[in-house]
């Protein structure tokens, strides 16, 4: 099935864009990012792909143009990250409100400052309560099935929420390995026509978008955007379920592996996760009982299903690629609700890592078990994250 190309993870979105027949790409580029719009506009230019590509003047214009377009009733998409993804800030909130199934890549760099091109998720986590599903892609070969999947899922009548599919700057964008592309007839079988709800420019059935909205009507609007992204965690099951049986690669909203029976649970999402999973297998091999979850759709949160992954473990690690400045980590937050709302009292972690582009190696997840084990083995509470692999000399409260 498909083509194996050597791709990164940029190229990959690229042709992941190009197979699920997106009409309009409006788009400005920056690191890490840029590269997803050059390969789409390439394959533009040398006929490839038969799409629409304007050129514009900022992020916020990129966004404002993909609105007007999906209005229209056209496939869109665009790509961005750190403070172009902030500037986009004010639209993306209409992108949701307008009911509009846009698709934005996400190559996650840290916001400053301090300037920095390097990964970590201070930009997506800015985000997460903007009404976007929000999938974190692990691979390359992950980055195109979810950008398919993600448009399968936004257009989805039930749901008609945007999604932003999430890959770590550098580590994965500028990550070459094997990919499997689709065939056209294979994208096909996945990939469905368009057929638009929420076409709002009609020159017959004249509409304001995004109009100055009263408070007699703001708070229902916001719960029918709760209520569509809610429907998407069954949506996307079902498109996980369908995409397998059509191409062989499985998903589900949170994967797992060693967590059955594990005493020490580590959750987190995106490229470090396979650095986990190997550290997870090296020390299974030693007999110990450690296990991850891996996070793949932050929105909607899979609260039921992490939490059924974690029932059992005495101990649940939390890494965040972000730090939330006075207080815990954004999925750490997150996965203590699953805890406590499924009456789980296992001993809960929070850790910050991998900021600004600083490596998760091998040792750093060793040291996080080691440090969970022995904080679990008192039964400690923590009450602030556990920054790993901190230079203290290099740190000063007065900057």
């Amino acid at each position: 099935m498909g083509t194996i190309k050597a791709l990164d993870g940029n190229a990959a979105i690229a042709y992941g864009v190009m197979r699920s027949k997106v009409q309009l790409v409006a788009a400005y580029p920056i690191t890490p990012q840029t590269p997803i719009v050059e390969t789409i506009s390439s394959l533009i230019d040398t006929k490839q792909y038969d799409a629409t590509y304007i050129t514009v003047e900022s992020e916020h214009s990129a966004l404002s143009a993909v609105i007007g377009a999906a209005s229209t009733g056209v496939r869109t998409f665009t790509a961005s990250a750190s403070h172009g993804l902030a500037l986009m800030h004010e639209v993306t909130g209409v992108t949701s409100a307008s009911r509009l199934p846009v698709v934005m890549a996400v190559v996650s760099r840290a916001i400053p400052g301090p300037m920095c091109l390097w990964c970590d998720h201070s930009d997506i986590m800015t985000q997460r309560d903007q009404g976007w599903i929000q999938l974190f892609a692990q691979s390359p070969q992950e980055a195109l099935d979810m950008t398919m999947i993600a448009y399968r899922t936004s257009e989805d009548a039930r749901v008609l929420i945007p999604t932003m599919v999430d890959i770590d700057g550098f580590f994965c964008s500028h990550l070459t390995e094997p990919v499997n592309v689709p065939t056209v007839e294979e994208a096909e079988q996945f990939i469905q026509e368009f057929k638009p709800v929420n076409a709002w420019l009609d020159t017959d059935r004249p509409y304001a978008i995004d109009n100055l909205t009263s408070p007699a009507i703001f708070t229902e609007i916001k719960k029918s955007q709760d209520l569509g992204m809610r429907a998407a965690a069954g949506v996307l099951d079902e498109r996980f379920e369908e995409f397998s049986k059509i191409f062989g690669r499985k998903y589900s909203r949170v994967m797992c592996d060693g967590t059955e029976g594990a005493d020490t649970v580590v959750v987190c999402m995106g490229s470090m996760s396979g650095t986990v999973q190997h550290v997870v297998h090296q020390l299974r091999a030693e007999g110990k009982k450690v296990g991850i979850a891996r996070v793949v759709a932050f929105r909607p949160f899979p609260q039921k299903d992490l939490a059924k992954a974690l029932k059992g473990a005495k101990n649940v690690v939390v890494i965040d690629r972000v730090s939330a400045m006075g207080s815990m980590g954004p999925l750490y937050e997150e996965t203590l609700a699953s805890l406590k709302l499924s009456g789980n009292n296992a001993n809960a972690y929070s850790f910050v890592a991998g900021l600004g582009g600083r490596d998760i190696w091998e040792q750093t997840v060793e040291d996080v078990f080691a440090k969970a084990e022995e904080l679990g083995a008192k039964n400690a509470t923590c009450d602030e994250p556990i920054w790993i692999d901190l230079k203290e000399s290099e740190v000063h409260s007065n900057g």
